[in-house]
């Protein structure tokens, strides 16, 4: 599975289209364009699971850089200002890593 399977390419496009500058990326402006934040709970858990590079059950700090070349091969890497704001977004039980619960929640918020 993909994330071109759950959400639109033009979506996601757009979506990049919106935060190519450093500093620019808002995960709540990115979850709306995406389409991700109208999604279904179980259609979210897939795109967890695409997003969780290495399988753990939790997005790192370090899989959090790479958020937007998860979407689209060549986009941009998030400066480590934005993510340590995204993850601080979402990291509700302060572990340092965002489950899928805490992931569900601030796309749905």
């Amino acid at each position: 599975m993909s994330l071109t399977d759950i959400l639109s390419p033009s979506d996601i496009a757009a979506a990049l289209r919106d935060c190519q500058a450093p500093d620019s990326f808002s995960p709540k402006k990115f979850f709306q364009i995406s389409g991700m934040s109208k999604k279904s709970s179980s259609q979210l858990k897939d795109i967890f699971r695409i997003l969780d590079n290495d399988q753990s059950g939790f997005i790192e700090e370090d899989e959090l850089k790479y958020f937007l070349q998860r979407f689209e091969c060549g986009a941009r890497v998030l400066t480590a200002s934005e993510t340590k704001t995204f993850l601080a977004a979402a990291d509700h039980d302060g572990d340092g890593k965002i489950g899928a619960e805490e992931f569900q929640e601030m796309v749905q918020s």
